[in-house]
């Protein structure tokens, strides 16, 4: 398994540019973000990516995407959100431009989660919606709808965010889930990343719906353990801790929807 903090050098880095962001005296260009309360939260999520929080935000897609950046490269984790606070946007890896508007540069009012987060997981979120805007002030129906991932976004962004070109989608809504699972093992321990899409409800909060659905996004982490017609075990980051999943097959199976794959090319 792949550990959730990054190494000793890689902190190093990334804190030596948090400290050259705090000494900065260029301007932010976000009206309702405070740029102290940003470099105290930048450093707790380099110390520890666990601590990035979506908080109440319907943001779980962007959160696992931006997790995954700060335990495996948190110098450019860092970049980004100096690059965020100060222009208003950042270049991915594969040179896409990606801004924030001036309505979500001028919200203000409660983000439901840390500043921090809300900046990079907000405007990972505004980036891929057409119609639905990204505001702290909205509806809770215009909030949710407007918080929705698709598979094919997190895809996109395991390519242009964390870097990953060897991509795949295993869809499990039917069949295959078990065997996804292995797929994910084997990419975890060659250094991959596995985002999956499940019914939060079933599997993590022993509240299963009446009709299953898919209605959450989480990072695999590892220590997966597959006893056919026994049980499924793994570990997952989501809502700012690591969760321990361990159901019976039939649950599993139920509340699995898929999963996104980033492989190294190795």
């Amino acid at each position: 398994m792949v550990s959730q903090l990054p190494q000793s050098e890689q902190v190093h880095q990334a804190l030596a540019e948090i400290t050259a962001f705090e000494q900065s005296k260029v301007p932010g260009v976000w009206r309702g973000l405070d740029k102290n309360q940003l470099i105290v939260q930048l450093r707790s999520r380099i110390n520890n990516p666990l601590t990035l929080n979506q908080g109440s935000q319907p943001f779980c897609g962007p959160a696992v995407i931006i997790f995954e950046l700060i335990r495996r490269d948190p110098l450019s984790y860092v970049k980004i959100c100096r690059n965020l606070f100060q222009i208003g946007g950042f270049h991915t890896q594969n040179g896409t431009w990606i801004s924030a508007s001036e309505n979500l540069l001028n919200g203000e009012g409660n983000y439901r989660m840390p500043q921090v987060d809300w900046m990079i997981l907000s405007i990972l979120r505004e980036s891929e919606n057409l119609m639905v805007p990204i505001h702290p002030n909205t509806s809770d129906i215009v909030r949710n709808v407007g918080g929705m991932t698709k598979s094919w976004e997190i895809a996109k962004w395991v390519k242009e965010i964390l870097g990953y070109q060897k991509i795949q989608y295993k869809n499990t809504y039917l069949f295959g889930d078990l065997e996804a699972m292995q797929d994910v093992s084997e990419a975890l321990n060659l250094g991959g990343v596995a985002l999956a899409l499940i019914n939060d409800g079933g599997l993590l909060r022993n509240q299963p719906p009446r009709i299953p659905y898919p209605s959450h996004w989480v990072s695999i982490l590892g220590n997966i353990v597959v006893q056919s017609k026994s049980s499924v075990l793994f570990e997952v980051y989501t809502w700012a801790k690591k969760m321990q999943v361990q159901v019976d097959e039939v649950t599993f199976k139920t509340h699995f929807w898929g999963v996104v794959i980033g492989k190294t090319t190795r």
